[in-house]
Formats: structure tokens, C-alpha cells, sequence
């Protein structure tokens, strides 16, 4: 009976040393797959990170795109405006090439034609009624030296022979007086000067005792009568606005025929 119990006990032991060791690998397994799980879950954790740090990338990388987009735009729209500045430009400079051009001709054609013009205001000067005769006749030689002027622009030239031009218009339309000196007599005599337009330029010495007119056609003075000291006096004080304009009976010379 002994040799059975000692088998029965070898058996238990086996069987106990079985569910040991059964037991033993379940549980090893299962750590294996909780920590697999874990890395899988730290896996997907990173996989996730990953992901919404491309996401972010991308759409940091798309509004960076569409600003550049819109830097785009408006820069194809600032070009579009530069080239129709361009080429509007460019026409103003063909423009301003052309007439640049035209002023050379003109410049060329407009000297000689304010030297004409000079000689015929000298010319003039000589020829017309001789009032102011000192200061017409340098009037006349500025311009002649101011022509020949290197400094001074032909525009400016032109301006200059003009104003000259205006100033003996306005002597035809304008009553004047001045002081100068004259022969009287066979003597130098202190005048008073009067000229009313271009029809009539007369004197009176400063005592008011002798006068004379201007005669155009034969180029001399004529002396008035007494008769006509009164009357220009009064044209003289109407000159000299000390009274107010009036019908004034003075001599004055017949326009020549043409």
C-alpha cells in the first residue's frame, strides 16, 4: 500500500507544479499586453502630437500662402499702375522732345526777329514826337546790349522788348508833364514840358512868359502867343492832377495824309 500513496503524492505535486506553471503564464503575458497597450496608446499619442503639429503647419503654411496671395494681387495691381505711369510718361517725354525742338527753331527764328523789332522801335524813337528823348533812347540801347546777353533767357529777352513796345503804346493815350531845359531865345531856359498823347507836346518856361508847340511835320518848336499861356498852364495843372480833367483848347497838328 505505501508504493501508492508515495505515486498519488508525486502525481499531486505534478499536477500542483502544473497549475504553477500554467498559472505563472497567464499573468506574464497580460503585463506583456497592458504594456503593449501602453505603447500603443503612447504611440498614438505621438502619432496624434504629430498630426496637429502638421495640421498647424499647414494651416500656418495656407494663411501664409493666401497673404501671399494678397501681396500678389496687389502688387500685379501697383504694376499695372506703374506701367500706365510709364508709358504716359515716356509720351510726355516725346512730347517734351518735340518741343524742345520747336524752342530751338523758335529761338533760332526769334533773335533776328526781336532785332527787327529793335530797330524799328529805334527807328521810331528817332522819328516821333521828342519827349523824353533821353530816356526812350536809352530804353532803345538796353535791349540793344540786353539782345546780345548770354545770361539772360530768350524769353525773358522778348518780355523785355515788349514791355518797351507797351510803354510806347501807352504814350499815345496818356497826358504827361516834366522839367527840363530848352532853347528859347538863343538861351537855355528852365521848361515845363507838356504832352498830351502824341498830338500835342508844348512848353512854357517856368516864369509863364513865353510857350511854344511841337511842330511834327517841319521838326521844330513854334512859339505861342500870349493868348495861349493861360491854356497851358491849364493843361500843364491838369497834368500834374492839381485839377480835374477839362476840355483843354489847345493848338495841336493836323494829322499828315497817308
Amino acid at each position: 500500500m505505501k508504493p501508492k500513496r508515495s505515486s498519488l503524492l508525486a502525481a499531486v505535486c505534478a499536477g500542483a507544479a502544473g497549475v504553477l506553471l500554467v498559472s505563472a503564464a497567464p499573468a506574464q503575458n497580460l503585463d506583456e499586453v497592458l504594456s503593449a497597450g501602453e505603447r500603443r496608446i503612447q504611440l498614438a499619442r505621438d502619432s496624434q502630437q504629430q498630426v496637429d503639429e502638421i495640421v498647424n503647419q499647414t494651416r500656418s503654411m495656407t494663411d501664409q500662402y493666401r497673404q501671399v496671395l494678397r501681396e500678389v494681387e496687389g502688387l500685379e495691381v501697383y504694376n499695372t499702375i506703374l506701367e500706365r505711369q510709364i508709358e504716359r510718361q515716356e509720351r510726355e517725354k516725346s512730347g517734351i522732345r518735340e518741343d524742345i525742338d520747336q524752342v530751338t527753331v523758335i529761338q533760332r527764328q526769334i533773335i533776328p526777329l526781336m532785332t527787327r523789332m529793335i530797330d524799328g522801335l529805334e527807328q521810331f524813337v528817332e522819328m516821333d514826337v521828342p519827349f523824353l528823348p533821353g530816356e526812350r533812347r536809352e530804353r532803345v540801347e538796353t535791349l540793344q546790349q540786353l539782345v546780345e546777353r548770354q545770361d539772360v533767357s530768350v524769353a525773358e529777352k522778348f518780355r523785355r522788348v515788349m514791355e518797351a513796345y507797351q510803354i510806347e503804346n501807352e504814350y499815345g493815350r496818356t497826358i504827361e508833364y516834366y522839367r527840363g531845359e530848352l532853347e528859347v531865345g538863343g538861351a537855355s531856359r528852365d521848361v515845363d514840358f507838356l504832352r498830351i498823347g502824341r498830338v500835342a507836346f508844348m512848353y512854357q518856361t517856368r516864369d509863364g512868359e513865353r510857350q511854344g508847340v511841337w511842330d511834327q511835320q517841319n521838326g521844330e518848336w513854334v512859339e505861342l502867343g500870349r493868348e495861349y499861356r493861360n491854356r497851358v498852364r491849364l493843361g500843364l495843372r491838369v497834368a500834374r492832377q492839381q485839377v480835374a480833367p477839362e476840355l483843354l483848347m489847345l493848338p495841336i497838328s493836323a494829322p499828315e495824309d497817308i
